[in-house]
């Protein structure tokens, strides 16, 4: 399948799993599962940083348009999108990235899927709650929100990348 077509499917269904699904989970208001940063996650090493931006800022402006949260997750998912350069780097693997991989369990393997994944998940969710809250006067129960929402996106986001995107 033709790698945009792929991934313009990869974009509409997270969307819409976002919108009909998970956005209407919270436990307590703690738990607030943010699978659609999914599509920023296994974008191709190759992608020029510039179309990584704009790309992760539709995809945030899309939740944001069916959330009505007036462009917090668009500025979260371009955050997440300005670190993932930085991360890969980080996490590069001595002879480089391949061309053609992508960043998944299947190419990569579970640890190397788990380190960036769990760092970017933290980046965007880090984002996403301060810039919610606004104020340090509840900093506990952000910092709550953030660590119990990082679990459980992280915790579907590997499940997912086990049944669905196998070799």
């Amino acid at each position: 399948m033709n790698i945009i077509l792929k991934n313009i499917i990869r974009f509409v269904v997270l969307v819409f799993i976002q919108v009909a699904i998970l956005n209407n989970i919270q436990v307590s208001g703690f738990v607030n599962p943010y699978m659609y940063i999914l599509f920023i996650l296994l974008l191709p090493f190759e992608i020029p940083n510039w179309l990584l931006l704009i790309l992760s800022f539709f995809l945030g402006f899309s939740i944001d348009i069916f959330s009505g949260t007036i462009g917090m997750h668009a500025s979260a998912c371009v955050f997440m999108a300005y670190v993932r350069p930085y991360v890969l780097n980080y996490l590069s693997l001595r002879d480089g990235y391949e061309v053609g991989t992508y960043p998944g369990i299947a190419y990569l393997g579970f640890a190397w899927f788990f380190k960036y994944a769990l760092t970017l998940i933290i980046a965007h969710h880090s984002f996403l709650f301060v810039a919610e809250a606004f104020s340090f006067a509840n900093f506990s129960e952000t910092i709550m929100r953030i660590i119990f929402s990082t679990f459980f996106t992280l915790t579907l986001i590997i499940t997912s990348q086990f049944l669905m995107f196998k070799k």
